[in-house]
């Protein structure tokens, strides 16, 4: 037996004992008719159940209102769910037959009623299309849908829900349900008569409005009809579900109804319009256009896009007049039909004046209450027209300019969001045509400054074409940095700080037209890529936006270059063209980028890792491995002269200001290309790594020494890397890391933590004996200042009990250290999670309250 029909007879059973008699009925029902199967040697199953109660039910016919039926009937709601639909089909006349004696509608018990209906419910949904086509079964189905409108709500809600259930689901193959034309008939002249039965007309409704069914053809032009005709009584309430019932109705249309009565039917609709100070009418005939709309324009997209003007005309004073929440109503209509009902074939035509000029009318001032969702929908239209955007929309973004440049108005936001959709939709070169900055030169007086553009375009340029910016914004900038520098000449310092801070406004645009530009291979030319490099050399200002820039460029394109689903604003070839044309100018870059990293103070020099990076990505393995040999020898020469700085030179404050040992920055510069690197290289970066974690006069170059190590350890499996890791981890790393536990400084212990969970996950069954060997440390790292230090040695103590869980043996004798001792009078221990708690369990036996504590959240941190 199912366990949720089990579930519910088990729920019954316990009511034998209940105060009330009518639980205690159904329990004792229940349990004779188990009794009566349990002695028939019948199985406990669905089947057996639904035969006895049968039988049972056959033999109260006639037995009048105080026999056992209602209780009967009871317990084959809850059964018949479980019968197997071909049981269902074979007693299908009997089960009509004693059923329908209980369908009196005038006297029946309300919960009989209801379980009357869960059972035809039942029986109904398991016949096949032939079945549907017997007297008995239409006829069942009108009893369901007359008692859809009893005045009894549980009897009303339950036949309701059975109808909207089997309408929902027709039997196969039937697409259009066997019953969906008694449905038809019986809901028309419900309706026709709602005039004289208003109540039965609501009830009807109320089932419409939750029924999802395909209409038969034949019958939904009467249907609309009906509905359509409801708004007319001047009953509100009958006027907003007729709204909802078309809604509702509407997924059949498009399929029900040729172009023309489509047509015809908007046509009634959009005359239907209510009041807008009735919110609950006006947003239901809002929702019934925008769908009816979006269907529409899949039907007719021309004469969809035709009518759309005289729509919006329509419409748009609901976001004047309404009340708030028909405003919103009336926003989205108007966003949906803009987005669905203007073709792509229509973009560039003379038509979307008329839908421009029908929007523009929300700009005027009447509708000052209202301008934030005007702008909304202002923004959409640009986002759907695109580049089509310009010429026929530069009134209204001159009008929205206009506004947003008043001292008093107080939706800036809304009207830069606006702005910003233009500059997406048309690209910087229409826009600044329109609107242009009037920055050089002698401003007229009919000329307006809008320096105040410049911030807002450049959270919006993508894929505009770099030419533009390298023949037109990057001489303006030069402009306005020769006016700076005049400025200041003069004296007047003001005047050059504001030229010196627009010069930079227009450098920042530069990230957005290097993020992806079609034009790469003919405007990253080599004096732009040089003029770039003097920049990154001498402008210190400039270098974030420059390097951001780049980096932003290098990323999108190596990500198109290696992107199969052709989807992007390149297609994979040009996106490797671009990336080839970018990786000629990598090898004068990095070097350039080197100079200006090793120049810059250590706390501001993170974006330039990025950079370096971003270039690594594209160039040559041969490139980068003769790159690194020079960093390295650059290394080695610092080495020999490196002092270790005074406590006084790695204060943050002194760091901002100065930059790091040249020692420092060669490292860091190896330990960035870590993930490039061939065989050869990469043992070079080992010995230089093992070498600086060893030593403990410097602690940022131990720290550095580690770092370098853990960056190796963390390459994907397989890499250069991970292969020589995995090489030297017995007879060099652990080794090392067990030696230098008790010299490691503080500032060294996160990466050496990182380094530790790395080598645990990758640890063969004679290294084992690394973890308790350093379970110690990163027991006492959980305790850590750091917040970073801590949650990775907590990820090294996961790593260690998820290793220890795939078993091996642990040499004791390793972990001692003791070389006197020979392995063979050491037992060894196996690895497995119970030796692993003990073995953390046992730091609870420290002398130092730090120890203990630490101990305990290893605990709870392995058990969670």
């Amino acid at each position: 037996m199912e366990a949720e029909l089990e579930q519910q007879l088990s729920k019954i059973r316990v009511q034998a004992t209940s105060k009330a008699p009518h639980q205690q009925q159904h329990a004792a029902m229940l349990l004779a008719v188990e009794e009566t199967i349990k002695e028939q040697g019948a199985p406990a199953e669905p089947a057996s159940y639904f035969a006895a109660l049968l039988t049972l039910l056959e033999q109260q016919a006639g037995a009048g209102p105080n026999g056992l039926s209602g209780t009967i009937i009871y317990l084959l709601s809850i059964v018949l769910p479980g019968v197997s639909h071909l049981m269902l089909r074979a007693k299908f006349s009997t089960m009509m037959a004693v059923l329908s004696q209980s369908l009196d509608l005038g006297s029946a018990d309300v919960a009989l009623l209801r379980s009357v209906i869960s059972c035809l419910e039942t029986v109904l949904a398991a016949q096949d299309a032939g079945s549907w086509g017997l007297p008995i079964s239409q006829g069942t189905f009108r009893s369901l849908l007359a008692l859809s409108t009893d005045s009894k709500p549980k009897i009303r809600k339950r036949a309701q829900e059975a109808v909207s259930t089997l309408l929902a689901r027709p039997p196969p193959p039937a697409v259009v349900h066997p019953a969906a034309q008694i449905t038809a008939r019986f809901v028309i002249d419900t309706l026709s008569a709602a005039k004289s039965d208003a109540q039965s007309a609501l009830h009807i409704l109320q089932l419409l409005k939750t029924t999802d069914m395909i209409w038969p053809s034949d019958e939904f032009g009467s249907l609309c009809e009906a509905l359509m005709q409801l708004p007319k009584l001047n009953m509100p309430f009958v006027t907003t579900l007729s709204f909802q019932a078309i809604e509702s109705v509407f997924s059949s249309a498009t399929e029900s109804l040729d172009e023309d009565q489509f047509r015809d039917l908007l046509i009634d609709i959009v005359d239907l319009k209510p009041n807008a100070n009735d919110p609950l009418a006006s947003e239901a005939w809002l929702k019934i256009i925008q769908k009816g709309y979006t269907a529409y324009a899949l039907i007719s997209p021309d004469a969809c896009f035709q009518s759309l003007p005289d729509l919006i005309d329509l419409i748009i004073p609901d976001i004047e007049l309404g009340k708030p929440s028909t405003r919103e109503a009336a926003t989205q209509c108007i966003w949906a039909t803009i987005r669905e009902c203007i073709p792509d074939a229509m973009l560039g035509s003379a038509g979307i004046g008329q839908v421009i000029k029908a929007l523009a009318s929300g700009l005027s001032y009447r509708y000052r209450e209202s301008w934030a969702l005007v702008f909304l929908l202002i923004a959409a239209l640009f986002q759907r027209l695109s580049k089509f955007a310009h010429p026929s929309m530069d009134g209204i973004l001159t009008e929205v300019a206009n506004m947003r440049m008043e001292s008093e108005f107080e939706l800036k936001n809304e009207a830069d969001a606006v702005l910003g959709a233009a500059v997406r939709a048309i690209g910087p070169q229409a826009f600044l045509e329109v609107l242009p900055l009037n920055l050089g030169g002698e401003p007229r007086k009919d000329q307006v400054g809008r320096a105040w553009l410049l911030p807002l375009m450049k959270s919006h340029i993508r894929n505009a074409p770099l030419k533009f910016f390298v023949d037109t914004m990057l001489p303006l900038a030069d402009s306005l940095s020769a006016q700076g520098k005049l400025f200041v000449s003069k004296g007047r310092d003001i005047e050059a700080k504001v030229f010196s801070a627009l010069s930079q406004q227009v450098w920042a645009l530069l990230g957005g037209f290097f993020n992806v530009p079609a034009d790469i291979l003919q405007s990253f030319t080599p004096s732009f890529a040089q003029r770039l490099a003097m920049e990154l050399l001498e402008s210190p200002d400039l270098r974030p936006t420059i390097c951001g820039a780049l980096q932003t460029l290098l990323v999108a394109v190596h990500a198109l270059a290696n992107d199969d689903s052709g989807v992007g604003p390149l297609t994979k070839q040009q996106a490797i063209a671009a990336q080839t044309h970018l990786a000629q100018f990598a090898p004068d870059y990095l070097a350039q980028l080197f100079n200006v990293f090793a120049q810059s103070p250590g706390a501001n020099r993170g974006y330039m890792v990025n950079t370096i990076t971003a270039f690594l990505a594209v160039i040559t393995s041969d490139d980068i491995n003769a790159t690194f040999a020079r960093v390295c020898a650059m290394l080695d020469e610092a080495l020999k002269t490196h002092k270790p700085p005074a406590a006084a030179e790695m204060t943050e404050r002194y760091l901002e200001a100065h930059a790091p040992p040249n020692a420092h920055t060669m490292m860091d510069l190896a330990i960035i290309m870590t993930p490039y690197l061939d065989t050869e290289h990469s043992l070079m970066l080992v010995r230089a790594a093992h070498m600086l974690a060893k030593q403990n006069d410097d602690q940022i170059l131990q720290k550095k020494g580690y770092k370098a190590f853990s960056r190796l350890a963390e390459q994907p499996a397989g890499s250069v890397a991970h292969q020589l890791i995995g090489s030297t981890m017995g007879a060099q790393l652990i080794p090392m890391l067990i030696e230098s536990a008790e010299s490691v400084a503080i500032s060294s212990r996160r990466e050496r933590l990182s380094l530790i969970a790395s080598l645990s996950r990758n640890l063969a069954d004679d290294q084992l004996h690394f973890i308790p060997a350093m379970l110690s440390e990163v027991i006492l790292g959980t305790k850590e200042a750091n917040e970073r230090a801590r949650s990775v040695a907590f990820d090294a103590l996961l790593t260690m009990g998820k290793r220890m869980s795939q078993g091996g043996a642990i040499n004791m004798a390793a972990v001692t250290g003791d070389v006197s001792i020979d392995d063979s009078d050491m037992p060894q221990q196996l690895a497995n999670t119970e030796e692993f708690f003990k073995m953390i369990a046992a730091g609870l036996a420290a002398q130092t309250p730090h120890m203990i504590s630490a101990t305990i959240a290893a605990i709870s941190r392995a058990l969670f």
